[in-house]
């Protein structure tokens, strides 16, 4: 039986970050890591970012195996007993663990048709694969107008290849965006070749082997290949059946402790409490699983630590790029500062007064001048808030 001080269950950027976490704090403790993918840990936002520009594919990894760790890949665990502290893969390979990491992350929400026709996209496999039809003269629908919907469009496109988005909302981003927002983003879309297809939803597809048929209730689109994103499922099986406290993800405590003190949780999986927001919340984003599981291995290697940090979030769209902090909800009161429209400035998301997220659109630099916007009580109302944060 492999034996572990540490032992962290998941492959993925939080997972990495934690290894790095505890040697920072402990150089000599046995470490273990068991990942379901068969590549080690890797940068996963230039899957649908950089590595469309150019970006060098060898630059993705992480360099996990440097940080002294046993990496099982390829491996997927299938049970933990708390009590006797070990954990199960699906080969009956047991480990055992002092303090143990679930780092699970996340799984894409699937439709109920399609099979395999349709390429989940979240992992390095899924850009090898999609990255091979994009050499060829293939045509794509993307399903998904949110964050890996519309930047893996921009990215086909970008490319010259063709490509449709299809979404039921009225435009991209809708769920994050103020509505005039969104609807320019339809337009822009268009305008750098994208069929739009906005307000549509799915209802089969047919067909595979590079003619597939992407039914929708607006109407047929015949494509080579379908790429989905339509959001994730944390993956919190493991916490269930070993009795942890699991509420849309593994709830944690400040220390990222769960409710069994030798186990933690960080990054998608992890739901934790944010003092600034005054509220629990659970975050599918790059610092998020950087920042916390550096924590998480902090924490687990005996560092007393309070996880109060506000994850913020980017993207690039075309030539247009933004960052964001908070909650970004259409439906909460909006103000927007544009330097020009929907080019550059910034969009507040108020309630009761309180600012509760930044958009920083194509402005740089200012998300700790949007987290201490968050932090504060305020009242704020929109002429405070009119050049507060320079759109520069």
């Amino acid at each position: 039986m492999p034996e572990y001080k540490y032992l962290i269950i998941g492959g993925g950027m939080t997972a990495d970050a934690a290894v790095k976490g505890i040697r920072v704090v402990d150089a000599e403790g046995s470490l273990g890591l068991i990942g379901a993918e068969k590549d080690p840990p890797y940068d996963r936002p230039p899957l649908t970012k950089g590595l469309w520009k150019g970006k060098d594919f060898e630059s993705i990894w992480r360099g996990t195996q440097d940080e002294s760790v046993e990496l099982h890949l390829g491996s997927r665990v299938e049970q933990i007993d708390p009590e006797a502290g070990t954990v199960t893969d699906e080969k009956g390979t047991e480990y055992s663990y002092e303090k143990l990491l679930l780092a699970t992350g996340g799984t894409p929400r699937r439709l109920p048709f399609g099979g395999d026709s349709v390429i989940y996209y979240r992992r390095v496999e899924d850009y090898r694969r999609l990255q091979v039809l994009a050499q060829s003269e293939a045509t794509f629908a993307v399903i998904g107008g949110g964050f890996i919907g519309s930047e893996i469009t921009a990215a086909l496109a970008m490319n010259e290849r063709d490509v449709a988005m299809i979404f039921p909302e009225s435009g991209v981003g809708a769920l994050q965006f103020p509505a005039e927002l969104s609807t320019f983003l339809n337009q822009y879309y268009e305008e750098h070749g994208v069929t739009v297809v906005p307000g549509a939803t799915v209802e089969a597809i047919e067909g595979g082997h590079g003619h597939v048929h992407v039914v929708t209730d607006a109407g047929v689109l015949h494509v080579d290949a379908v790429v989905a994103g339509i959001g994730i499922q944390p993956n919190t099986e493991l916490a269930e059946a070993s009795g942890l406290e699991v509420e849309d993800g593994v709830v944690v405590q400040p220390t990222l402790q769960t409710s069994d003190p030798n186990i933690y949780a960080a990054g998608d999986v992890a739901r934790f409490y944010n003092p600034a927001l005054d509220r629990k919340m659970r975050v599918e984003h790059e610092d998020n699983a950087n920042t916390m599981g550096e924590m998480a291995g902090r924490s687990m290697a005996g560092e007393t630590i309070s996880y109060d940090h506000l994850p913020y979030f980017y993207s690039d769209l075309f030539e247009l790029g933004y960052e964001a902090v908070g909650d970004l909800d259409p439906e909460l009161e909006i103000v927007s500062d544009w330097a020009e429209p929907f080019k550059k400035g910034l969009v507040y998301y108020l309630k009761d007064g309180r600012v509760r997220g930044v958009l920083l659109w194509d402005v740089w630099g200012k998300v700790d001048q949007a987290r201490t916007l968050i932090a504060d009580s305020g009242p704020f109302t929109e002429a405070d808030l009119i050049g507060r944060i320079a759109a520069e």
